[in-house]
């Protein structure tokens, strides 16, 4: 009997042996190919190629590219990016930095090239962490900062905007040395400021751009008609607000203003929050010192277990694909304009990966129509922000 269990179990092992050398010899002929095509914004930096090592094809990385804007304002830069606010930002509890700085390196190597980060997460904070993470990678990727909060003694003053042209550079300087970088690639303005008229921040930001200070420039949460005024004074390269299954309303008239005026979008939260990621629940515990989300109606217990139905409606779609929820959400982002290039962020390599893959996700008109037309039938519950920041987003 004990010779027929050893044998069993050296039959077993070899089994695990040959699966084991048969993925390792896969992944050594699998070499994915290296970006060799040089973004006329990089060359615009250092004026030479930076070619990341080659990735095997087995490990989840960004593969393609797209292109934010039209003309001078065009930029190309991987199909997905990195949100960065939550490592260490309105997240509930977040790594230490040294893990931090790991994991943007890793984004980094699986072919990432846009971190977005902003003066107000943390007042410095995120930014200073950003800078760390990029020391000596600065000729491979492009950062976007963002301007327009106000703050005194680095408190934000929720009630106002600054937007201001000296608050513009002032944020613009502390940016650049927060993150250790020569040029910003992107720098939007985080909100509008109904004191500073459109066409002045325009004119600022073009005067930046000239002095070599930023690349490009973009928007959040604004409207169309801002859109247009500001785009006759100094071109957008992107418009950035919230867009995901719960909150499309920048389908209505955004979305078709870009695509007339050729602006790129980027979608932040477009997992809502992490809720679309399937991983939120009525009993999930919001750190009262760091997430904003325990303000925010959508996030209230009962929102969250009649929301759920749309999360189900992911999950079902992707269990016969063999995909996640998250990604279900982030490829039909993806699936809906080419000029699209999503943000999200996580403070895991596990997450990381797995949204990464669905940067390679295609879904036929059929499939996009169905998964919009099962989850328009579910009524979202709760309002995104509460009433103060619901009223600096442009309508």
């Amino acid at each position: 009997m004990k010779k027929e269990q050893d044998s069993i179990s050296n039959m077993e092992m070899s089994r695990r042996g040959f699966l084991k050398r048969t993925v390792l010899a896969g992944a050594a002929i699998c070499i994915a190919p290296t970006f060799e095509k040089v973004t006329a914004a990089e060359k615009a930096i250092n004026g030479k190629s930076v070619v990341p090592a080659k990735i095997p094809a087995i490990l989840a990385t960004v593969r393609e590219t797209r292109t934010l804007g039209d003309g001078n304002a065009a930029f190309t830069v991987s199909a997905m990016g990195f949100g960065c606010m939550g490592l260490n930002h309105h997240r509930s509890q977040s790594p230490d930095e040294k893990a931090c700085i790991r994991l943007v390196r890793e984004a980094i190597e699986r072919g990432v090239t846009l971190f977005d980060t902003a003066e107000s997460y943390g007042y410095h904070k995120n930014e200073i962490l950003i800078g760390k993470a990029l020391n000596g990678y600065t000729s491979r990727v492009f950062v976007s900062s963002k301007f327009g909060h106000k703050f005194v003694n680095g408190v934000q003053v929720k009630t106002e905007e600054d937007s201001s042209p000296a608050n513009i550079r002032r944020v613009c300087e502390n940016s650049l040395r927060n993150l250790g970088v020569e040029t910003l690639g992107l720098f939007y303005q985080h909100r509008s400021d109904p004191n500073t008229p459109v066409e002045v921040v325009a004119e600022t930001i073009k005067e930046l751009i000239k002095e070599g200070k930023i690349l490009h420039w973009g928007m959040c949460e604004v409207n169309a008609d801002t859109i247009r005024r500001a785009h006759i004074v100094c071109p957008l390269t992107a418009i950035q607000s919230e867009y995901h299954f719960m909150h499309r309303t920048v389908e209505e008239s955004v979305l078709p203003v870009c695509e007339e005026l050729g602006i790129g979008f980027v979608p932040y939260s477009p997992l809502n929050r992490g809720f679309l990621g399937g991983m939120i629940n009525e009993y999930t515990m919001f750190d009262p010192t760091n997430d904003n989300r325990q303000t925010l109606p959508r996030f209230q217990p009962n929102a969250i277990r009649q929301n759920m139905r749309i999360v189900e409606i992911l999950n079902a779609f992707g269990r016969t694909r063999g995909i996640t929820p998250a990604q279900v959400a982030l490829a039909w982002l993806m699936n809906k304009k080419p000029y699209i290039v999503p943000i999200p962020g996580t403070t895991k390599l596990s997450h990381l990966e797995e949204n990464l893959r669905a940067s390679g996700i295609l879904f036929t008109p059929e499939e996009m129509k169905e998964l919009e037309n099962a989850i328009a039938a579910i009524p979202v519950v709760g309002s995104r922000y509460d009433a103060l920041q619901e009223s600096k987003v442009q309508k």
